[in-house]
């Protein structure tokens, strides 16, 4: 079994079937004799189709910026449900996209779902060159935007099932971080359109994605494997939901990376409404909200590995709650900020608008370090549980915990990411409201980061309830052996 997971690879490429049918990452020996190497290989490209996944479920928060109400007729409050349609539908198909790497092997469905990527990239760019779309059309197209949001599910379980424990933080961090890139990557492109020829080209933005899909799957089909023993179906997310954990990371990953991808969303259009507000013209407001909304997703991204890497050094509870509470200040900045100006006559003052926007970026930043910390604590959770599967040998448990957590990050994915829709419909309403401002949104999102503290400090750092296996693990090893 030492030099399994290389005699395997190296037969792999020899006669490119891209199986391998035994892989244990716990196997120190093996994963030296060539084990990194390959999941090395695999999660480069798992980042690389996972970014641009995340590019096309963000591709409606930049193509608003081209759709100025006068000419396509969609208000503020269309807008935001426009941005998030593909959110929701992204959060439903990250259950079937979480099973789908077991089903049919993660190297052959990362290339399926890359290259299904090119369907809502078609529809946007044939669509938004004609503003008189009906605004349902243009809420189907959004929604095959979803498609990208998916791929975040199967990418996490695939790399989740190539790493051993002691470094599942770091990669999980690594891969989610850089697929989260897609978000501000996009809202760069999308700048650099508008700075170039103004806001009537966003073909453009489009014709880039259908270039980087190609190179994407091309990719995942030459230097991707898939693996024979991984079982993150939808027996194992059935049997994850009988632990009351399942639930309380799920609601919590509301709060991380809802945060992160509902702001994403949000952001640029949020900064669109205050400079219009300020007298710019629709092109001018769109340049400058470009120029600001990638700033926060592009630092959350790159903070979400530091929370992982954090959490592999100092546990990932305490990261978690720590991260909450410093989302606790920069809520309590924007509500500040809002009821300063929600008294204020006139547009937004330059003291203001800075302050909304470093508050906001401070919530990418920790938004995206709570993301690698949480999914830290996935497997945690499991590892510590598997220590009382009494009867399991090493291989057994490591199976039990590795499928369990691969179906709950899945689980947690799907549920957090409709965090994202609910703060697009949070912030629609409170524009949409008496005032006519987004300070009801901010108080909400405030109210919201001190139940997910709370919650992290009673369930996780309390007392030590995870490593205590609850009713629901007895009973598991024919569920392993299976």
């Amino acid at each position: 079994m030492i030099q399994e997971a290389h005699v395997t690879t190296v037969s792999l490429k020899q006669s490119r079937k891209r199986w391998i049918e035994n892989w244990d990452a716990e196997d120190v020996d093996a994963w030296e004799a060539g084990g990194k190497t390959v999941a090395k290989r695999n999660l480069i490209w798992s980042i690389v189709a996972e970014h641009v996944g995340f590019s096309v479920w963000s591709i409606w928060s930049v193509m608003v910026l081209f759709m100025p109400q006068a000419t396509f007729h969609i208000d503020a409050g269309g807008k935001f449900f426009l941005v998030a349609m593909p959110t929701l539908v992204g959060a439903i198909l990250r259950i079937p996209y979480t099973v789908a790497t077991a089903r049919f092997g993660g190297r052959n469905w990362t290339v399926f779902s890359a290259l299904a990527l090119a369907i809502p990239t078609l529809f946007t760019l044939y669509f938004v060159m004609h503003p008189g779309t009906s605004y349902t059309t243009f809420m189907i197209v959004a929604a095959f935007a979803g498609f990208g949001g998916g791929n975040f599910a199967s990418s996490m379980t695939n790399i989740n099932a190539f790493y051993p424990q002691r470094l599942k933080g770091w990669a999980l961090g690594l891969n989610a971080g850089g697929g989260n890139i897609g978000v501000p990557a996009i809202q760069l492109i999308g700048l650099l359109v508008i700075a170039t020829v103004g806001n009537t080209a966003p073909y453009l933005v489009c014709a880039v994605y259908l270039a980087l899909i190609a190179v994407a799957a091309v990719g995942a089909s030459l230097f991707m494997d898939n693996l024979g023993n991984q079982k993150a179906n939808l027996a194992y997310m059935g049997k994850v939901l009988r632990h009351r954990e399942a639930w309380v990371m799920s609601f919590l990953y509301i709060g991380t990376f809802g945060s992160f991808i509902g702001f994403s969303f949000a952001f640029g259009q949020t900064l669109q409404i205050n400079f219009l507000g300020s007298g710019d013209t629709a092109a001018q407001a769109a340049l400058h909200a470009a120029q600001i909304a990638f700033i926060g997703p592009l630092l959350g991204s790159i903070a979400r590995p530091l929370g992982g890497k954090l959490s592999d050094r100092i546990g990932g509870g305490k990261v978690t709650l720590y991260t909450f509470v410093a989302m606790m200040a920069a809520a309590g900045v924007l509500v500040t900020a809002g009821v300063m100006d929600d008294n204020t006559k006139g547009a937004a003052t330059g003291a203001t608008m800075t302050a909304y926007v470093l508050a906001f970026i401070a919530l990418f930043i920790l938004s995206g370090i709570g993301n690698g910390s949480t999914y830290k604590m996935i497997p945690s959770i499991f590892e510590a549980k598997s220590k009382s599967l009494d009867g399991f040998d090493r291989e057994q448990k490591a199976t039990w915990s590795r499928n369990m957590s691969g179906a709950l990050i899945g689980f947690a994915g799907a549920v957090g990411a409709l965090g994202g829709v609910a703060i697009n419909l949070v912030l629609r309403a409170s524009y949409n409201g008496q005032a006519k401002s987004a300070t009801n949104a901010f108080w909400v999102f405030l109210a919201f980061y001190v139940v997910c503290a709370a919650v992290t400090w009673f369930v996780f750092l309390r007392r030590p309830s995870v490593a205590t296996a609850s009713p629901a693990v007895e009973g598991e090893k024919a569920a392993v052996s299976a």
